[in-house]
């Protein structure tokens, strides 16, 4: 594709709708994963999903590497990992003419698309080694700080917590993923035909839908869009409730919600609503947009007391009576349906 290409919406929606069959020709069903992965890339934010091994989670993150032809780098997180695994480091490199120096050997974190697959399989150490590239696109080592390629994203993949060998993602590294989505097991039918695809002569392939010029664009023009006042303000209204010492806090939040979501939490309610909006056809973002994205936005950034773990709360579930309790602009007042 053109490094030029002008990016109007109907090619931005064109595009993506051509990234997702692309991608659907290779991962069966999961088709509410595949869109916050793609809601995520065209935000430029990190994803994290969530599922037990063999979902096809490495998969997909691979196969959308390919599509949209983004320099992909894996670093497949181990106990005994470290941080210069992931950041890169100075080594000790002979010239021909005997002289020693140090040169610096970037690591797999400098490629537009990090897969970091079973990131809590790693001590919390190494975890942070990709909060300043998450945070600031950029890596500081041996006292010098360098700048990553754009677009840059790192897509996570985490198993279950309750699993052996596994340490939960410090809330900071929590923070800096825009979405989290949950793989599920997928259904029988899904199940036969991923048996069916995987253990024929050949797996089909997927072509090239965009380049990083083209998806760099696609990025800039999703900041472009509109967002209504009340829009906007509806996804503060979301965030604020989730903080049990607010006023707007609902009872349940106050129960089992020991602190909120941070203003990254209100950041990937917008952009997240106007990537959908694109996505559709729309001029602008709606608060119908805000409200579908809140779980992924907003759930990850949720800190549980012990209390929902001893009740059987899940942050999904509070998710849902948060939205119940606080409607969308014009529908009502506080606690309608």
């Amino acid at each position: 594709m053109s490094s030029i290409e002008t990016i109007t919406p109907e090619r931005y929606a064109e595009v993506a709708a051509t990234i997702e069959a692309e991608v659907g020709r290779v991962i069966v069903g999961q088709t509410d994963v595949v869109r916050s992965v793609l809601l995520a890339l065209l935000c430029e934010g990190h994803v994290l999903l969530e599922g037990v091994p063999g979902l096809g989670k490495t998969k997909l993150l691979t196969t959308l590497a390919h599509v949209v032809s983004l320099d992909f780098g894996r670093i497949q997180f181990t106990p005994d990992l470290m941080p210069a695994d992931v950041t890169g480091t100075q080594v000790l490199d002979a010239d021909d003419d005997g002289s020693r120096t140090f040169v610096f050997r970037p690591g797999p974190v400098f490629n537009g698309l990090v897969l970091a697959d079973e990131i809590n399989r790693a001590t919390p150490k190494t975890q942070s080694a990709l909060l300043e590239a998450m945070a600031e696109r950029s890596v500081t080592v041996a006292g010098t700080t360098r700048s990553l390629q754009r677009p840059f994203l790192v897509m996570a993949t985490q198993n279950p917590i309750e699993q052996e060998g596994t340490y939960p993602l410090p809330e900071a590294q929590l923070d800096r993923f825009l979405f989290k989505a949950v793989v599920p097991f997928p259904s029988a039918d899904d199940l036969a035909d991923i048996v069916s695809r995987t253990t024929g002569a050949a797996e089909a392939t997927p072509s090239v839908a965009a380049d990083a010029a083209t998806l760099q664009a696609m990025i800039e023009l999703t900041r472009e869009v509109p967002v209504a006042d009340d829009v906007v303000r509806h996804a503060v209204d979301l965030v604020v409730a989730t903080h049990p010492d607010q006023d707007a806090a609902i009872d349940p939040i106050r129960t089992y919600v020991r602190a909120g979501a941070s203003p990254r939490g209100a950041q990937a309610l917008i952009l997240g609503a106007k990537a959908m909006a694109l996505l559709d056809g729309r001029p602008s973002a709606s608060s119908d947009d805000v409200r579908s994205l809140a779980s992924a936005a907003l759930g990850h950034r949720l800190v549980l007391g012990y209390e929902a773990a001893a009740d059987g709360r899940s942050r999904g579930d509070l998710i849902g009576e948060l939205l119940e309790a606080v409607p969308a602009p014009g529908s009502g007042v506080r606690g309608a349906p």
